[in-house]
């Protein structure tokens, strides 16, 4: 029997993402053969400028996508806060599996949370949404540039070039680091990445083989709350470079409360709008809309293309 094939950058958090997907499909079918396919992207090679110079997150997608509507595997395994608001024509994400922890994560060696941190202090992430965000409450700290895989991050803040960075908590979990996460932001102060914490499946529009496969792993209520966070997204201009962050999540009355921002980078500018609603589409055009009406689009169209 042919193995179903899955499509995976070669991170080690990447790769504990597919295993994970490998394992609860090998739960409910003992008898299928999974195999992992690593693939090195453009945003994985790209180290030397920011992301958002580069073209954004959708730089560790794009040659898995390639390789998935070329056939060479059947599925993709994505962390959902990478992936661009619009998937290529033939391609669609079929199931939003159960959300880890949204929160960003606060790491240092000398400072116990973001509020200790000096004047001056030099703290490292590669996300323009976070950096804007801590640049909005601490104009005094310095934000650099930070690139590389989890363990790369990390050492170049052991061997002193920051002194604290800003990961995704649900990564260093995953990885079995959540001892180096000294303060979890709350989300009023860091509002997540669209998606963030969610990893999705994409497949072929016209796979309904793989399609049977995966819909079991498909976690309803992270689903309808990654749709609305990309709703509003799209809306927004859909590119995962941009600082915009959103987070929505169900209430005990059903509905969605969907939470968006839009910053400029140097944290000047801080827009907010939240709304709740139970079409998750509908909801992030609203959100997106009240952003917009705001000046969104002006920041948006300002920020700088290289």
């Amino acid at each position: 029997m042919t193995a179903l094939r899955i499509g995976t950058r070669a991170s080690p958090l990447a790769l504990w993402q597919a295993e994970h997907v490998r394992t609860a499909l090998q739960a409910r079918d003992p008898f299928l053969a999974v195999e992992l396919v690593p693939m090195t992207t453009t945003g994985d090679r790209e180290l030397a400028a920011p992301l958002h110079q580069i073209g954004g997150k959708g730089l560790f997608v794009k040659e898995i996508e390639a390789a998935l509507l070329a056939g060479r595997v059947d599925l993709a395994v994505h962390s959902m806060k990478d992936v661009p608001a619009q998937q290529p024509p033939g391609l669609e994400l079929a199931v939003i599996l159960e959300r880890e922890e949204v929160r960003d994560a606060f790491v240092s060696n000398q400072y116990a949370s973001d509020d200790a941190l000096p004047a001056g202090a030099r703290v490292g992430s590669s996300s323009l949404r976070r950096r804007a965000q801590l640049l909005h409450r601490y104009p005094e700290l310095v934000l650099a540039d930070l690139r590389g895989n989890v363990a790369t991050r990390l050492a170049k803040l052991d061997n002193g070039q920051f002194d604290a960075i800003i990961l995704a908590a649900a990564g260093l979990k995953r990885l079995g680091l959540a001892e180096r996460i000294r303060h979890l932001f709350a989300v009023e102060d860091s509002l997540p990445a669209v998606g963030q914490g969610a990893i999705g499946i994409e497949i072929r529009g016209d796979d309904e083989h793989t399609r049977a496969l995966v819909a079991p792993l498909a976690h309803r209520e992270t689903s309808l709350c990654v749709l609305a966070e990309r709703a509003m997204n799209r809306k927004l201009g859909g590119d995962c470079r941009l600082p915009v962050a959103a987070l929505a999540q169900m209430q005990e009355d059903g509905t969605l409360l969907l939470r968006g921002r839009v910053a400029s980078p140097d944290g000047q500018q801080l827009l907010h709008a939240e709304a709740t609603g139970t079409d998750p589409v509908t909801l992030g055009a609203t959100v997106a809309d009240d952003l917009l009406k705001q000046g969104a689009g002006k920041i948006l169209r300002e920020l700088p293309s290289t």
